[in-house]
């Protein structure tokens, strides 16, 4: 999960998503309120949650790891075939926009000739 949460893409997402949430808490003083509750919910779930777990989770803890450094590898290989992933989104978009509009260009240019 670390490691998919420290690649660019992925953490520039979930940027863009916070600072989206943020702003509509901010403009929306009904949806704050649903919200703040929303948020003190899933704190309290995951405390419990946490709590309960704990004893589960150290018992498979050799498991976990396995499991864990299996993904890992498998994270690597798609970092390969997938060069989009450590970029971040806004560049992402901005490559994007500059292919979109030299193909754009180059259309134009073939239908005007």
């Amino acid at each position: 999960v670390k490691e998919v949460a420290n690649l660019s893409l992925v953490g520039s997402a979930c940027d863009v998503v916070s600072a989206a949430y943020a702003s509509t808490k901010q403009s929306h003083p009904c949806l704050r309120c649903v919200c703040a509750a929303a948020e003190k919910g899933v704190q309290s779930v995951t405390e419990a949650t946490a709590s309960c777990v704990q004893p589960v989770l150290a018992t498979l803890e050799p498991h976990v790891a396995a499991a864990s450094e299996y993904a890992s590898k498998g994270l690597d290989k798609l970092g390969e075939k997938l060069p989009i992933l450590p970029k971040p989104v806004e560049q992402i978009l901005s490559d994007t926009k500059e292919l979109l509009s030299s193909r754009v260009a180059g259309v134009k240019e073939a239908l005007s000739s």
